[in-house]
């Protein structure tokens, strides 16, 4: 009998592919609508770190939210926080007013990521936690594939329409995960559930979660960071192309992605989580520091997608062990918050260290530091232990798997009404 994924772990799947492309409209006008008030590098750089830094600032309070009210309903209000400031950048009239829905939009990313984290971990079985990773993880990139380009076609009405597109998005992704999981007994929160959530200290004494720290820090760093603050202007800039152009390299990175997102979560599953971690570090690491000595678009455009699957082949191990360090029954809204801080404050220094280093030292010296931050990340995963489950484990989501959506096919159809599980009232 073929392993089946819960309806609703395709719910969150069809939900990050519209928020990718919303995403990706607006991701390589933004360094491009900073530098149109006037400011440097390094200010641009403060723009993503900004919101990255509230993300880090926020997470503590998304865990205890999660835990207190549900992944759910989290989830909307964050998505729904996120489309509000991102509108609303689009119309800012200076430098610091963008800053400022930047901020706002932080708070709510934070929540809605921290949310769907714990939400993709509770409802799957601890088996199929690596491909759950990488299909949840493939809705972004495919959006983000074809976001950019869409945003490409979008500049020249103006560069406030990619945000208002964007925010538009997200409204949708929270209508569908709203719809769709209103009557889900799988997806609710289980107040039956006693457990004292596993506190961070717990986890971090764990190797294998401080391999996920590090490498989420370097992860950070390289793609939340860098590739969306220094890439557009390296591209403009090094290279002397159009946005247009920056905005389709974005894409062939997340096209690479992409394309090894199945095949690493798969493995992941079979295999083991280390082996393809840390082939996706040395791979990614490696292609971003040649990435700055690139003399010309085609081979920036050819290492791009090398990183691009480097960072698809670590992306599914790095969420798995997370999971697989809380438990499938454990409240791991701490523990999540604390591995997104970590990712955040990466997405904080990233851009600020390699913005000073372009203005300072020029831009092959931004690539190499950001590579080699990938690749000593391999150290700690070399040394911790493998966490890929021996045996089944009992799952809420494995008495139900039978009645869900097969990986190896295409998803059913979510009809609205109560799935993953029996409604727990009778008249229901």
């Amino acid at each position: 009998m073929r392993e089946r994924l819960p309806v609703e772990v395709w719910v969150l799947v069809a939900a990050s592919f519209i928020i990718a492309i919303g995403f990706g409209i607006v991701a390589p006008v933004l360094p491009v609508y900073a530098l149109s008030f006037g400011v440097g590098h390094t200010a641009v750089a403060a723009l993503i770190s900004t919101f990255a830094f509230v993300r880090l600032a926020f997470a503590p309070v998304s865990g205890r939210l999660v835990n207190k009210f549900g992944e759910p309903r989290v989830y909307i209000v964050g998505i729904l926080i996120v489309a509000f400031g991102t509108a609303l950048s689009g119309f800012s009239s200076s430098y610091a007013e963008m800053l400022s829905w930047r901020a706002l939009a932080g708070v709510g990313s934070t929540m809605f990521t921290v949310a769907a984290l714990g939400l993709l971990i509770r409802i799957t079985p601890a088996p199929m936690r690596g491909r759950a990773s990488g299909l949840w993880a493939a809705g972004f990139l495919v959006g983000n594939v074809c976001g950019p380009i869409v945003g490409a076609g979008l500049v020249p009405l103006g560069l406030w329409v990619p945000f208002v597109s964007y925010g538009a998005m997200l409204c949708l992704a929270a209508f569908v995960v709203w719809f769709f999981l209103r009557r889900s007994t799988l997806a609710a929160l289980d107040k039956t559930n006693t457990d004292v959530p596993m506190s961070v200290r717990e986890a971090v004494q764990h190797p294998t979660y401080r391999a996920a720290l590090a490498s989420g820090f370097a992860n950070g760093w390289a793609v939340f960071g860098v590739r969306i603050s220094l890439v557009p202007v390296f591209v403009i800039e090094a290279l002397h192309h159009s946005a247009a152009v920056a905005g389709i390299s974005m894409s062939v990175f997340a096209a690479g992605n992409a394309s090894m997102l199945f095949l690493s979560g798969k493995i992941a599953d079979t295999r083991g989580r280390k082996p393809v971690a840390v082939a996706g570090l040395i791979v990614s690491g490696l292609a971003t520091v040649a990435m700055g000595f690139s003399g010309d678009m085609w081979t920036f455009m050819a290492l791009s997608l090398v990183a691009g699957m480097g960072a698809g082949l670590l992306n599914p191990p790095q969420n798995a062990v997370v999971a697989d360090v809380i438990g499938a029954k454990g409240k791991g809204g701490p523990v999540l918050a604390g591995f997104q801080m970590v990712t955040d404050l990466g997405a904080i220094i990233g851009p600020m260290c390699a913005g000073l280093l372009a203005d300072s030292f020029g831009f092959e010296a931004s690539f190499a530091i950001t590579g080699l931050s990938l690749l000593l990340a391999v150290g700690f995963w070399v040394v911790a232990p493998e966490t890929l489950p021996t045996h089944e484990e009992e799952h809420t989501a494995a008495a139900v798997a039978p009645e869900c959506g097969c990986l190896d096919e295409s998803a059913e159809i979510p009809t609205g009404e109560r799935v993953g599980g029996k409604p727990r009232h009778p008249e229901a």
